[in-house]
Protein backbone atom coordinates (compact mmCIF):
# COMPACT_ATOMS: atom_id res chain seq x y z
CA UNK A 1 0.00 0.00 0.00
CA UNK A 2 1.40 3.41 -1.04
CA UNK A 3 0.90 6.62 0.93
CA UNK A 4 2.27 9.82 -0.64
CA UNK A 5 4.45 7.71 -2.90
CA UNK A 6 5.89 5.69 0.00
CA UNK A 7 5.30 1.97 0.07
CA UNK A 8 4.24 0.90 3.56
CA UNK A 9 5.35 -2.65 4.31
CA UNK A 10 2.59 -4.90 5.64
CA UNK A 11 -0.24 -2.53 4.77
CA UNK A 12 -2.65 -3.45 2.02
CA UNK A 13 -6.30 -2.95 1.27
CA UNK A 14 -6.96 -6.43 2.66
CA UNK A 15 -5.16 -5.68 5.91
CA UNK A 16 -7.02 -2.37 6.15
CA UNK A 17 -10.34 -4.19 5.91
CA UNK A 18 -9.18 -6.67 8.55
CA UNK A 19 -8.15 -3.83 10.86
CA UNK A 20 -11.51 -2.11 10.42
CA UNK A 21 -13.32 -5.37 11.08
CA UNK A 22 -11.16 -5.97 14.17
CA UNK A 23 -12.06 -2.59 15.61
CA UNK A 24 -15.72 -3.26 14.90
CA UNK A 25 -15.57 -6.65 16.65
CA UNK A 26 -13.86 -5.12 19.69
CA UNK A 27 -16.47 -2.35 19.88
CA UNK A 28 -19.33 -4.86 19.65
CA UNK A 29 -17.82 -7.09 22.33
CA UNK A 30 -17.29 -4.13 24.66
CA UNK A 31 -20.86 -3.00 24.13
CA UNK A 32 -22.15 -6.53 24.74
CA UNK A 33 -20.10 -6.76 27.95
CA UNK A 34 -21.54 -3.49 29.28
CA UNK A 35 -25.11 -4.49 28.42
CA UNK A 36 -24.78 -7.95 29.99
CA UNK A 37 -23.28 -6.57 33.20
CA UNK A 38 -26.09 -4.03 33.48
CA UNK A 39 -28.61 -6.84 33.08
CA UNK A 40 -26.87 -8.89 35.77
CA UNK A 41 -27.30 -6.04 38.26
CA UNK A 42 -31.08 -6.20 38.04
CA UNK A 43 -31.38 -9.97 38.00
CA UNK A 44 -32.48 -11.62 41.27
CA UNK A 45 -29.87 -13.37 43.40
CA UNK A 46 -27.21 -12.64 45.94
CA UNK A 47 -23.87 -10.95 45.50
CA UNK A 48 -22.09 -14.25 44.98
CA UNK A 49 -24.47 -15.28 42.21
CA UNK A 50 -23.91 -11.96 40.45
CA UNK A 51 -20.15 -12.32 40.90
CA UNK A 52 -20.03 -15.75 39.25
CA UNK A 53 -22.34 -14.48 36.50
CA UNK A 54 -19.91 -11.63 35.78
CA UNK A 55 -17.04 -14.10 35.69
CA UNK A 56 -18.94 -16.24 33.20
CA UNK A 57 -19.68 -13.24 30.99
CA UNK A 58 -16.04 -12.17 31.03
CA UNK A 59 -14.82 -15.64 30.08
CA UNK A 60 -17.39 -16.02 27.32
CA UNK A 61 -16.57 -12.61 25.82
CA UNK A 62 -12.83 -13.35 25.98
CA UNK A 63 -13.21 -16.71 24.23
CA UNK A 64 -15.53 -15.32 21.54
CA UNK A 65 -13.22 -12.37 20.95
CA UNK A 66 -10.16 -14.61 20.59
CA UNK A 67 -11.95 -16.86 18.07
CA UNK A 68 -13.25 -13.94 16.01
CA UNK A 69 -9.92 -12.12 15.90
CA UNK A 70 -8.07 -15.31 14.96
CA UNK A 71 -10.61 -15.94 12.19
CA UNK A 72 -10.13 -12.42 10.83
CA UNK A 73 -6.36 -12.32 10.74
CA UNK A 74 -5.47 -15.96 10.12
CA UNK A 75 -7.82 -17.19 7.45
CA UNK A 76 -5.21 -19.67 6.19
CA UNK A 77 -4.83 -22.76 8.43
CA UNK A 78 -1.12 -23.14 7.71
CA UNK A 79 -0.28 -19.58 8.66
CA UNK A 80 -2.46 -19.86 11.75
CA UNK A 81 -0.63 -22.98 12.91
CA UNK A 82 2.80 -21.44 12.37
CA UNK A 83 1.98 -18.17 14.05
CA UNK A 84 0.23 -19.91 16.93
CA UNK A 85 3.31 -22.05 17.56
CA UNK A 86 5.68 -19.09 17.55
CA UNK A 87 3.42 -16.95 19.71
CA UNK A 88 2.88 -19.76 22.21
CA UNK A 89 6.61 -20.37 22.58
CA UNK A 90 7.34 -16.69 23.07
CA UNK A 91 4.55 -16.18 25.55
CA UNK A 92 5.46 -19.27 27.53
CA UNK A 93 8.96 -17.89 28.06
CA UNK A 94 8.27 -14.18 28.52
CA UNK A 95 5.00 -14.35 30.43
CA UNK A 96 5.52 -17.24 32.81
CA UNK A 97 4.07 -15.44 35.83
CA UNK A 98 1.15 -14.10 33.85
CA UNK A 99 0.31 -17.53 32.44
CA UNK A 100 0.65 -19.10 35.89
CA UNK A 101 -1.66 -16.47 37.38
CA UNK A 102 -4.18 -17.08 34.60
CA UNK A 103 -4.00 -20.83 35.28
CA UNK A 104 -4.44 -20.09 38.99
CA UNK A 105 -7.63 -18.20 38.16
CA UNK A 106 -9.16 -21.32 36.62
CA UNK A 107 -7.93 -23.45 39.51
CA UNK A 108 -9.65 -21.10 41.95
CA UNK A 109 -12.88 -21.32 39.97
CA UNK A 110 -12.74 -25.07 39.47
CA UNK A 111 -11.30 -26.07 42.83
CA UNK A 112 -13.74 -24.05 44.96
CA UNK A 113 -10.85 -22.76 47.06
CA UNK A 114 -12.62 -19.50 47.84
CA UNK A 115 -15.05 -16.98 46.42
CA UNK A 116 -15.93 -13.33 46.90
CA UNK A 117 -16.86 -12.64 50.51
CA UNK A 118 -14.73 -15.44 51.98
CA UNK A 119 -12.21 -14.62 54.69
CA UNK A 120 -8.88 -16.13 53.69
CA UNK A 121 -5.11 -16.00 54.07
CA UNK A 122 -3.38 -16.04 50.68
CA UNK A 123 0.20 -15.14 49.95
CA UNK A 124 0.65 -13.94 53.54
CA UNK A 125 -2.31 -11.53 53.27
CA UNK A 126 -5.26 -11.92 55.63
CA UNK A 127 -8.68 -10.51 54.85
CA UNK A 128 -11.92 -10.74 52.92
CA UNK A 129 -11.95 -11.41 49.18
CA UNK A 130 -13.64 -8.47 47.46
CA UNK A 131 -12.76 -9.19 43.82
CA UNK A 132 -11.34 -11.98 41.67
CA UNK A 133 -9.73 -11.22 38.32
CA UNK A 134 -7.98 -13.22 35.63
CA UNK A 135 -4.57 -12.52 37.16
CA UNK A 136 -5.07 -11.07 40.65
CA UNK A 137 -7.21 -11.54 43.73
CA UNK A 138 -8.17 -8.39 45.63
CA UNK A 139 -8.37 -8.62 49.42
CA UNK A 140 -9.59 -6.20 52.07
CA UNK A 141 -6.77 -6.63 54.58
CA UNK A 142 -7.40 -7.33 58.26
CA UNK A 143 -5.18 -7.32 61.33
CA UNK A 144 -4.03 -10.30 63.32
CA UNK A 145 -4.06 -11.44 66.97
CA UNK A 146 -1.10 -10.87 69.27
CA UNK A 147 -0.01 -14.49 68.90
CA UNK A 148 0.90 -13.93 65.22
CA UNK A 149 1.95 -10.27 65.35
CA UNK A 150 5.47 -11.30 64.32
CA UNK A 151 4.27 -12.46 60.90
CA UNK A 152 4.99 -10.51 57.74
CA UNK A 153 3.82 -7.94 56.88
CA UNK A 154 3.68 -6.22 60.28
CA UNK A 155 0.24 -5.12 61.53
CA UNK A 156 -0.89 -2.33 63.81
CA UNK A 157 -4.42 -3.73 64.28
CA UNK A 158 -4.21 -6.42 66.96
CA UNK A 159 -7.28 -8.37 66.00
CA UNK A 160 -9.06 -9.75 62.95
CA UNK A 161 -10.55 -6.41 61.94
CA UNK A 162 -10.04 -4.43 58.74
CA UNK A 163 -6.95 -2.23 58.47
CA UNK A 164 -8.30 -0.18 55.56
CA UNK A 165 -5.69 -1.39 53.06
CA UNK A 166 -6.68 -3.05 49.78
CA UNK A 167 -4.16 -5.70 48.74
CA UNK A 168 -3.86 -7.46 45.38
CA UNK A 169 -2.31 -10.93 45.34
CA UNK A 170 -1.26 -12.73 42.16
CA UNK A 171 -3.35 -15.81 41.49
CA UNK A 172 -0.10 -17.73 40.91
CA UNK A 173 0.45 -17.77 44.69
CA UNK A 174 -2.12 -20.52 44.95
CA UNK A 175 0.48 -22.91 43.50
CA UNK A 176 3.21 -21.86 45.95
CA UNK A 177 1.49 -21.17 49.29
CA UNK A 178 -1.37 -22.76 51.20
CA UNK A 179 -4.70 -20.90 51.20
CA UNK A 180 -6.43 -20.67 54.58
CA UNK A 181 -10.19 -20.22 54.35
CA UNK A 182 -12.02 -19.12 57.49
CA UNK A 183 -15.54 -19.35 56.07
CA UNK A 184 -15.77 -22.10 53.46
CA UNK A 185 -18.55 -24.62 54.31
CA UNK A 186 -18.46 -23.57 57.97
CA UNK A 187 -18.94 -19.90 59.02
CA UNK A 188 -17.52 -20.47 62.52
CA UNK A 189 -14.07 -20.87 64.06
CA UNK A 190 -12.82 -22.08 67.42
CA UNK A 191 -11.36 -19.42 69.68
CA UNK A 192 -9.52 -19.58 72.99
CA UNK A 193 -9.12 -17.32 75.99
CA UNK A 194 -6.41 -17.97 78.59
CA UNK A 195 -6.10 -16.58 82.12
CA UNK A 196 -3.49 -17.44 84.80
CA UNK A 197 -4.71 -18.16 88.35
CA UNK A 198 -2.55 -18.38 91.47
CA UNK A 199 -2.36 -21.79 93.13
CA UNK A 200 -3.73 -20.38 96.39
CA UNK A 201 -6.95 -19.11 94.75
CA UNK A 202 -10.19 -21.01 94.22
CA UNK A 203 -9.44 -22.71 90.91
CA UNK A 204 -12.82 -24.43 90.61
CA UNK A 205 -14.62 -21.11 91.02
CA UNK A 206 -12.38 -19.45 88.43
CA UNK A 207 -13.01 -22.32 86.01
CA UNK A 208 -16.77 -21.99 86.47
CA UNK A 209 -16.64 -18.22 85.84
CA UNK A 210 -14.69 -18.76 82.63
CA UNK A 211 -17.01 -21.53 81.46
CA UNK A 212 -20.19 -19.54 82.17
CA UNK A 213 -18.91 -16.53 80.20
CA UNK A 214 -17.97 -18.76 77.26
CA UNK A 215 -21.34 -20.51 77.30
CA UNK A 216 -23.21 -17.20 77.11
CA UNK A 217 -21.26 -16.00 74.07
CA UNK A 218 -20.48 -19.21 72.18
CA UNK A 219 -22.41 -20.20 69.07
CA UNK A 220 -25.36 -22.45 69.81
CA UNK A 221 -25.10 -25.68 67.75
CA UNK A 222 -28.82 -26.33 68.19
CA UNK A 223 -29.61 -23.07 66.38
CA UNK A 224 -27.57 -24.08 63.32
CA UNK A 225 -29.00 -25.49 60.12
CA UNK A 226 -29.49 -29.25 60.61
CA UNK A 227 -28.33 -29.86 57.03
CA UNK A 228 -25.08 -27.99 57.69
CA UNK A 229 -24.52 -30.00 60.87
CA UNK A 230 -25.01 -33.28 59.02
CA UNK A 231 -22.58 -32.10 56.36
CA UNK A 232 -19.95 -31.32 58.97
CA UNK A 233 -20.46 -34.62 60.75
CA UNK A 234 -20.27 -36.59 57.51
CA UNK A 235 -17.35 -34.84 55.80
CA UNK A 236 -15.28 -33.55 58.73
CA UNK A 237 -16.30 -35.93 61.54
CA UNK A 238 -17.28 -33.03 63.80
CA UNK A 239 -19.76 -33.87 66.56
CA UNK A 240 -21.99 -31.72 68.77
CA UNK A 241 -19.57 -32.26 71.66
CA UNK A 242 -16.95 -30.32 69.67
CA UNK A 243 -19.22 -27.26 69.72
CA UNK A 244 -19.61 -27.21 73.51
CA UNK A 245 -17.31 -24.81 75.40
CA UNK A 246 -14.68 -26.51 77.51
CA UNK A 247 -12.08 -25.28 79.99
CA UNK A 248 -8.62 -26.83 79.99
CA UNK A 249 -6.12 -26.63 82.84
CA UNK A 250 -2.32 -26.53 82.54
CA UNK A 251 0.18 -26.45 85.38
CA UNK A 252 3.16 -24.08 85.23
CA UNK A 253 5.92 -23.10 87.65
CA UNK A 254 4.14 -19.89 88.60
CA UNK A 255 0.38 -20.40 88.25
CA UNK A 256 -2.48 -22.53 86.98
CA UNK A 257 -3.31 -21.67 83.39
CA UNK A 258 -7.01 -21.93 82.51
CA UNK A 259 -7.92 -21.92 78.80
CA UNK A 260 -11.49 -21.94 77.55
CA UNK A 261 -12.18 -23.15 74.02
CA UNK A 262 -15.41 -22.07 72.33
CA UNK A 263 -17.07 -21.83 68.93
CA UNK A 264 -17.77 -18.31 67.62
CA UNK A 265 -18.94 -16.79 64.31
CA UNK A 266 -16.21 -15.93 61.82
CA UNK A 267 -17.07 -12.21 62.09
CA UNK A 268 -17.35 -10.08 65.22
CA UNK A 269 -14.88 -12.12 67.28
CA UNK A 270 -13.19 -9.11 68.87
CA UNK A 271 -16.50 -7.88 70.27
CA UNK A 272 -17.29 -11.32 71.67
CA UNK A 273 -13.92 -11.65 73.39
CA UNK A 274 -14.20 -8.11 74.75
CA UNK A 275 -17.59 -8.88 76.34
CA UNK A 276 -16.25 -12.15 77.72
CA UNK A 277 -13.18 -10.47 79.21
CA UNK A 278 -15.32 -7.88 80.99
CA UNK A 279 -17.60 -10.56 82.44
CA UNK A 280 -14.69 -12.74 83.53
CA UNK A 281 -12.92 -9.85 85.29
CA UNK A 282 -16.13 -8.85 87.05
CA UNK A 283 -16.75 -12.45 88.13
CA UNK A 284 -13.21 -12.90 89.42
CA UNK A 285 -13.42 -9.63 91.36
CA UNK A 286 -16.67 -10.72 93.00
CA UNK A 287 -15.09 -14.05 93.96
CA UNK A 288 -11.94 -12.38 95.30
CA UNK A 289 -9.72 -14.11 92.74
CA UNK A 290 -6.86 -12.22 91.13
CA UNK A 291 -5.04 -12.67 87.84
CA UNK A 292 -1.60 -14.14 88.46
CA UNK A 293 1.37 -12.22 87.09
CA UNK A 294 5.11 -12.72 86.87
CA UNK A 295 5.98 -10.53 89.87
CA UNK A 296 8.16 -11.20 92.88
CA UNK A 297 6.70 -11.00 96.35
CA UNK A 298 9.01 -10.24 99.31
CA UNK A 299 7.66 -12.02 102.37
CA UNK A 300 10.48 -11.31 104.85
CA UNK A 301 13.96 -9.99 105.45
CA UNK A 302 16.91 -11.71 107.12
CA UNK A 303 18.24 -10.34 110.41
CA UNK A 304 20.72 -7.51 109.85
CA UNK A 305 23.55 -6.62 112.21
CA UNK A 306 25.06 -3.15 112.09
CA UNK A 307 28.37 -2.40 113.73
CA UNK A 308 29.93 1.00 114.21
CA UNK A 309 33.68 1.22 114.14
CA UNK A 310 35.25 4.24 115.90
CA UNK A 311 37.92 5.97 113.89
Amino acid sequence: MDVFGIHLVGLSPENGRKLALTLAVIAVLMFATIVLRLLLRVLPGGERARFWSRQGVSLAIAVIGAILLASIWFDQPKSLTTVAGLVSAGLAFALQKVITSFAGYFLILRGNNFTVGDRIVMGGVRGNVIALGFFQTTIMEMGEPDSVQGAEPAMWVKSRQFTGRIVTVANSRIFDDPVYNYTRDFPFIWEEMTIPIAYRDDRQRAEQILFDAAKRHAADPHAMDPGALRHLQHHYEITLEDFTPRVYMRLTDNWVELTVRLLVPDHGIRGIKDAMAREVIAGLDDAGIGIASATSEIVGFPTLRVERVNP
